[in-house]
């Protein structure tokens, strides 16, 4: 059996962020919007990077795709190797059965740029929220592995 290694974003972007000197590649304005009919969800989201708005909107498989398709729209442009960036696995942990649809639900998903796999996990009661924050560090941790490259040429 293959063994690949998958690197464990979350901790490396928790680390990393507690630097003060620390300035995210982009942030998210006003959080993202999600219409979901059950049929052909759609995303929105505004991007602030780089001095610019970009606000965007995509559709998807289902919400998670189409959170993943609006990011990667809005990134696309002023990161090109965010084109690279593949979701490969989705997980959604539910951890307290006992508490029904409040229950927190732990995502992870593991990300690919062709040649490195990491992973990224988020928990929140709201499974569309955890998916859009793993979504937002698995992109913002490809932007980071592609700066430290360049710095080590």
């Amino acid at each position: 059996m293959l063994n690949y290694e998958i690197e464990d974003a979350s901790k490396v972007l928790a680390i990393i962020r507690s630097l003060k000197k620390y300035a995210p590649p982009f942030r998210i304005v006003g959080g993202y919007r999600l219409i979901d009919n059950g049929i052909e969800p759609e995303a929105t989201v505004q991007i602030e990077a780089r001095g610019r708005v970009i606000h965007e909107a995509s559709n998807g498989a289902g919400p998670v795709d189409a959170l993943a398709n609006v990011l990667k729209k809005g990134l696309t442009p002023l990161f090109p190797d965010i084109a690279r960036v593949k979701l490969i696995d989705f997980h959604a942990d539910i951890l307290d059965a006992k508490r029904g649809t409040s229950t927190d639900v732990q995502v992870t998903i593991i990300f690919t740029d062709g040649t490195e796999l990491w992973k990224v996990h988020s928990l929140s009661e709201n499974i569309n929220a955890a998916s859009f924050n793993v979504l937002i560090d698995g992109f913002e941790y490809a932007l980071l592995k592609k700066t430290s490259k360049k710095k080590k040429k």
